[in-house]
């Protein structure tokens, strides 16, 4: 495997990773989804390894094992939106629109191999209108990913709703040579023992993750960042000494 990947991204996995089998992970997953050295770097960042390897799914009981690993693959314990720069009050159709908005590093975050398909996908059933928060497509599994968000802590009763959304879609959308419907409901926490009750005895295959928004600067240290006028001052002074500084070069 090695031998199969560029020197430049082996070098990087020798120096950021320790441990052979973290190390091994990231040489088949660069191979595999033909990550650039700046993906894998990100990927390493942001702990992808552990985050793999914690992912809660029922995956062992609803998928088959030739499909098994793969589908493992494609689900996280936790996903970094950092990239979606939202406040501290945002809504769930605020985030659904920025991850649309932001596809190539939703996409990038969520792994490799998956395909954009629509967010607030329509189902209808007997004559009611339901709506798929986000709706994709992962090309080695051959399966529709059904997606919901929610900004709030996990409850039992999300994965009785993706149940049926995964029902509807294997029904009504899902082509003849599609394996079976997959759905991840991303929530903003959870408590893994009430995850792994809810997911024991449920049917279809469903993965729960969390997501997080470090890069929202928390309320408690807003006060201590200089104002934008202050800021803009900065730069002006800055331009300034800059500015001197290429005069004096010159002479």
């Amino acid at each position: 495997m090695v031998a199969e990947i560029s020197w430049t991204k082996i070098i990087v996995i020798m120096q950021k990773c320790k441990d052979s089998l973290e190390r091994e992970f990231y040489i088949r997953m660069t191979k595999r989804f033909g990550w650039t050295k700046g993906v894998l770097i990100n990927q390493i960042e942001n702990r992808s390894y552990e985050k793999y390897l914690l992912n809660q799914t029922n995956f062992d009981q609803t998928v088959p094992e030739k499909y098994r690993l793969q589908a493992k693959l494609a689900v996280k314990d936790e996903y970094n939106f950092d990239f979606l720069e939202m406040g501290q009050d945002y809504g769930e159709a605020e985030m659904e629109a920025r991850l649309v908005n932001n596809i190539r590093a939703f996409l990038t975050e969520m792994g490799g191999d998956f395909a954009f398909i629509g967010n607030q996908h329509r189902l209808e059933v007997d004559g009611d209108d339901y709506f798929i928060d986000l709706l994709l497509f992962h090309r080695r599994l051959r399966s529709l990913i059904a997606i919901e968000l929610k900004i709030v802590e996990f409850i039992p009763e999300f994965a009785g709703k993706m149940q049926f959304y995964l029902t509807a879609l294997d029904e009504l959308v899902k082509l003849p040579d599609e394996n079976p419907s997959i759905g991840i409901i991303i929530c903003k926490s959870k408590k893994r023992t009430r995850v792994e009750y809810t997911l024991r005895d449920t049917n279809k295959p469903i993965g729960v993750a969390t997501y997080s928004n470090v890069g929202t600067l928390p309320e408690d240290m807003k006060s201590m960042l200089p104002s934008p006028e202050q800021i803009a001052e900065h730069l002006k002074v800055f331009d300034t000494d800059l500015s001197l500084l290429q005069t004096a070069g010159d002479e």
